[in-house]
């Protein structure tokens, strides 16, 4: 039975598309009015349009920019009252091994996934810390599962698990609740545009062992994640198998497996950076343009 959520505000980055979009219009059936944050004004609006307008309302905002998401979710607070629940979602990955991928793109995908996160918990807490509420950083089953070409993507959801923990410590005092949710792959336009523009990528992910190799559906991840919220979760694995990966996280790190993997990796990697060559670029074309563009 879901949460019913209803006298809350939660609060969502990312909130455009995906996850988000979808997690917002879940929270807001529940009974919570919702903030969204993100950088696609139109797809913005849309979603709050169908949710209502009473019940939700947008800010356009870039996690990557520290003041702007700090005045949009003290505006967001303002707006509503207060806020009960925050979603870290913002995320991005790009194409590229270590020795292929750019400086800037890899600072990119930092910056969103992990400095991110720091920022919307760094603007987000002191509201929290008001009423007593909770917010769940979006990590990903790619945090204890690393794959060759997916080195940036990886390192940052590894940070971003350490960084909602660590900050679960820091505020458990005040009566704030942090989780990290672990989604593995989700049926999302990022998603499926990685598939197209790398056949490799697409190989690789239907030769991983379970339940590394299977994709869940969106309506799917916005429940679990969406009822992780609701009872203040600790972890939100989605699909929930993907605990079992976080079980054996040591195993797919040690020596026993690693003639496998050089066994393997020697095999895809130099055709995953043809393909990557050949494409041109390094992102998604489903990545919003203001977050492809370099800040110095």
């Amino acid at each position: 039975m879901s949460q019913n959520l209803t006298g809350k505000v939660a609060l969502v980055t990312g909130a455009a598309r995906g996850i988000g979009a979808g997690v917002a219009r879940e929270l807001a059936a529940r009974g919570a009015q919702v903030a969204l944050l993100g950088l696609e004004p139109d797809e913005l609006a849309k979603v709050v349009a169908d949710i209502g307008a009473d019940r939700a309302a947008w800010w356009e905002a870039d996690v990557r920019d520290a003041e702007q998401l700090t005045e949009a979710v003290d505006a967001a607070a303002e707006h509503f009252g207060r806020i009960d629940l925050v979603l870290a979602n913002a995320g991005i990955s790009a194409y590229g091994t270590v020795r292929q991928i750019a400086d800037e793109d890899w600072e990119r995908v930092v910056d969103v996934n992990l400095n991110g996160v720091y920022r919307t918990l760094h603007a987000g807490i002191p509201h929290l810390v008001q009423t007593g509420g909770y917010a769940l950083v979006v990590s990903s089953q790619a945090a204890f599962t690393p794959l060759a070409g997916l080195a940036v993507y990886n390192a940052s959801k590894a940070g971003a698990e350490a960084l909602a923990f660590a900050c679960r410590q820091e505020v458990a005092h005040l009566g704030v609740g942090v989780g990290v949710c672990h989604p593995s792959w989700i049926d999302t336009d990022i998603v499926r545009g990685a598939e197209a523009d790398l056949p490799t990528f697409r190989e690789v992910r239907k030769k991983l062992p379970w339940p590394a190799n299977g994709t869940t559906d969106l309506a799917t991840c916005v429940r679990l994640v969406s009822d992780g919220m609701g009872r203040r979760a600790r972890r939100v694995y989605v699909p929930r198998e993907v605990r079992f990966s976080n079980l054996t996280r040591q195993l797919l790190t040690s020596g026993l497996l690693d003639p496998i993997v050089r066994r393997v990796a020697g095999r895809q990697v130099p055709q995953m950076e043809r393909e990557v060559d050949a494409l041109g670029r390094a992102h998604s074309k489903h990545i919003p343009v203001t977050q492809r563009r370099t800040r110095r």
